[in-house]
């Protein structure tokens, strides 16, 4: 994961560019104009930083030195004159270091020369703990901790990180909806898009107002749409009212903050006109690795909508939706986390994410204020690493996994459980019905297990044999009490909390659905469970795609694919019956017309292209194709198809440097994997037959294959 020694690219503290470019992202936000940061703490980066590198070298070498702000060069501890651009490293052995300072933006270091390159091997500081004594000499007994240096994909030494912006391609209008006698005009883009809206050839003197809508409701709603622009043009400038902002006046105006819609509702104050509105579409250059496609034309829809859905949600950072927030959310990035790795597998955007959401040490909150959320980041590191194998990311992140769960574990009550305190805010899900947060609820300690048990498992990567210990046997002891404290005998099911002592009279889904997927029950509990809450009418429904992704992950894992694929087709179907072109932060088939726009106690607060809508993506991939890693990244994988009510189906799911392809029927499978060895399991009438290999049985009606060639693999078999 790290880059050669003969290569060059910028260089800065871990986790601090992140947290830069983050803040600049978070804070676009605006609500009918209004600046609207992130209400949770912000963190931000050091303001001082210092580069070091140990180097050998066979003869003088000269350097090139670029910084982002101040800077000073020490050669072998001796400084050097001014801030020297080009500089000459005498042949030998030498320690050079490079402090600089930048209190606007990131301190970011890039040295270019024949073999001494900044790269991930040079170490970072943000704090020199040595001094001296009243001689001058030099302490020996420094504390000064250092870390690898952070980089992302700055290569050239002419594009610093701090000028970063995502790219823009022109779109024009679809059509234009409305036109009124005083010349306002809506305007269709023809589907959710994002991106800043381009106003051409303004002419005369006077304010436009720019009313952005979802729906062409929330447009021309002027008093109630959730984002809006005005525009004052003069005669020799444009002024931004919302920003007080003035650029000279051309005859071209494109608004400097991008905002989400498909309609805009264009209002021209008399005295001002123009000839037509654009807008410039502003998107990540991520790549669609992962594909999907089945007999069934509304299943094809939705994985291309979804598709587009996490394109759109897929920015600097994994953020949670286009319009509203723009924020990143831990409980909406871990699943984000997911869907990526069946459709993009962008690793670094995971792990600037997973930086961005940590912040800085001492801990003094949860992430996003949420509980929950904490224990989802932790969760999220285990499945990067099962996906990607990348032990350099676990090695860097793990001492921040350490501080927060010191924090995690310092708001356990007298059990070991977790329990909502002054504030915390525990969320769990968006529920249509009564849903107690006081106490300790099932739900948190089923998460928490599941967050110390990637504790352990992170510790033996890094080789901290102690906190393997500790982890493991605080994640033992609170799984031992899942049942005892929650476990209702009547209801077969986990009830929602214990509070005051006292169980809960509510069960619902949530805890007994991630219990059935991190396998927390034995067999005939998990039957039960399934019988008596996942399948049982009478227990409340989930609304949101938010936590329906878990429930048909859980159904899943229990072989119903058929009966998810209905419930898919219900629901994103639903979505897509009403005219989504991108999935939905909540959807409920008991609504109609404008209240499938409502939110939040407000008409248009629902987002209408929300990351956790995407849910499709992984099911169908995880789930359907059935492709998962058993080893982290993919070393050795797992195959179990399974069409579900489809006829046919194929598709394609990426891994970290290849790929595993399939194509399925009734009576033929084609496999190819070009990265890693497994087994494909399949359920057969018959003994299957394969043009290389031999199956073996290994229950009723179910066979295996071992695959260890990237050769295409067919397999002939009568499907149960």
């Amino acid at each position: 994961m790290g880059l050669s020694a003969m290569s060059q690219t910028w260089i800065w503290y871990p986790g601090d560019y992140e947290i830069w470019l983050g803040n600049r992202m978070n804070n676009n936000r605006t609500e009918r104009g209004a600046f609207f940061p992130p209400f949770w703490k912000t963190d931000s980066h050091y303001v001082t930083v210092e580069f070091s590198k140990e180097i050998d070298l066979p003869e003088d070498e000269v350097i090139v030195i670029k910084a982002e702000g101040r800077y000073n060069v020490k050669l072998d501890g001796k400084l050097q004159f001014g801030e020297p651009s080009r500089f000459i490293i005498p042949a030998g052995k030498h320690k050079l270091n490079i402090k600089v300072w930048n209190q606007a933006t990131v301190p970011t270091l890039y040295v270019k020369g024949k073999s001494v390159n900044t790269d991930s091997s040079w170490k970072v500081t943000n704090e020199d703990k040595e001094w001296i004594d009243e001689s001058g000499k030099a302490s020996d007994t420094s504390a000064t901790t250092y870390a690898s240096a952070g980089y992302w994909n700055f290569d050239d030494i002419d594009a610093p990180p701090s000028a970063f912006r995502l790219l823009t391609e022109p779109k024009e209008k679809v059509a234009c909806e409305l036109k009124t006698a005083d010349g306002a005009r809506l305007y269709d883009f023809g589907k959710e898009t994002f991106g800043q809206v381009v106003i051409k050839n303004p002419m005369g003197n006077g304010v436009i107002s720019i009313y952005y809508g979802e729906s062409p409701e929330e447009a021309l709603d002027t008093a109630y749409c959730e984002t809006l622009d005005k525009v004052e043009f003069s005669a020799n400038a444009v002024t931004d009212l919302a920003t007080n902002v003035a650029i000279d006046r051309k005859n071209e105006y494109t608004l400097d903050n991008a905002k989400a819609f498909r309609y805009v509702y264009v209002v021209p104050e008399k005295g001002i006109g123009y000839d037509d509105v654009a807008m410039l579409y502003e998107y990540a250059p991520v790549e669609y690795r992962g594909s999907f496609k089945c007999s069934d034309p509304e299943i094809n829809e939705m994985w291309d909508v979804g598709a587009y859905t996490m394109h759109l949600t897929t920015r600097e950072f994994f953020i949670d939706g286009i319009k509203r927030d723009r924020w990143v959310w831990s409980g909406d990035a871990v699943q984000s986390y997911l869907m990526n790795y069946y459709l993009f597998f962008d690793s670094p955007t995971v792990k600037r994410t997973t930086r961005l959401l940590r912040g800085k040490d001492p801990v003094t909150a949860h992430i996003n204020t949420i509980m929950d959320y904490t224990l989802y980041w932790f969760i999220g590191i285990y499945d990067y690493y099962l996906y990607t194998g990348d032990r350099e990311f676990v090695a860097e992140i793990y001492p921040k996994m350490q501080s927060l769960m010191d924090y995690v574990l310092s708001r356990a009550n007298k059990d070991g459980m977790l329990e909502g305190m002054t504030g915390d805010w525990v969320f769990v899900d968006w529920a249509d019905f009564p849903m107690s947060k006081q106490g300790a609820l099932s739900f948190e300690q089923v998460l928490l297990c599941k967050s110390l048990e990637t504790m352990k498992l992170c510790a033996d990567i890094v080789g901290d044999s102690a906190d393997a210990k500790l982890y493991g046997e605080l994640a033992s002891e609170l799984r031992g009490k899942l049942l005892p404290t929650f476990w209702d005998e009547k209801r077969q099911a986990l009830v929602h909390n214990v509070e005051n002592g006292r169980k809960s009279d509510q069960d619902n889904r949530f805890a007994n659905m991630f219990a059935i997927t991190f396998d927390y029950f034995d067999e005939a509990t998990t039957d039960s469970v399934m019988k008596n809450v996942m399948l049982n009418p009478e227990v409340p429904m989930i609304t949101t795609p938010y936590m329906r992704f878990y429930e048909l992950e859980a159904l899943c894992d229990r072989g119903l694919q058929k009966q998810v694929l209905k419930e898919m087709k219900d629901y994103w179907g639903g979505m897509l019956k009403e005219g989504a072109t991108s999935f939905w932060e909540k959807y409920n088939p008991e609504d109609s017309g404008a209240q499938h726009l409502a939110m939040y106690g407000r008409p248009y607060g629902k987002s209408l292209c929300h990351a956790w809508g995407a849910s499709p993506i992984y099911l169908l991939g995880k789930y359907f194709l059935g492709v998962k890693p058993v080893k982290p990244g993919y070393e050795e994988f797992s195959i179990t198809p399974v069409l579900g009510g489809l006829k046919w189906m194929e598709g394609t799911v990426p891994t970290p440097n290849g790929e595993i392809s399939l194509y399925v029927d009734s009576r033929e499978i084609r496999v190819t994997a070009t990265e890693g060895k497994g087994y494909i399991t399949i359920k057969s009438k018959t003994m299957p037959a394969a043009n290389y290999g031999v199956f073996e049985k290994v229950g009723a009606d179910t066979y295996r294959l071992y695959i260890d060639s990237p050769r295409q693999i067919k397999i002939k078999y009568k499907e149960v």
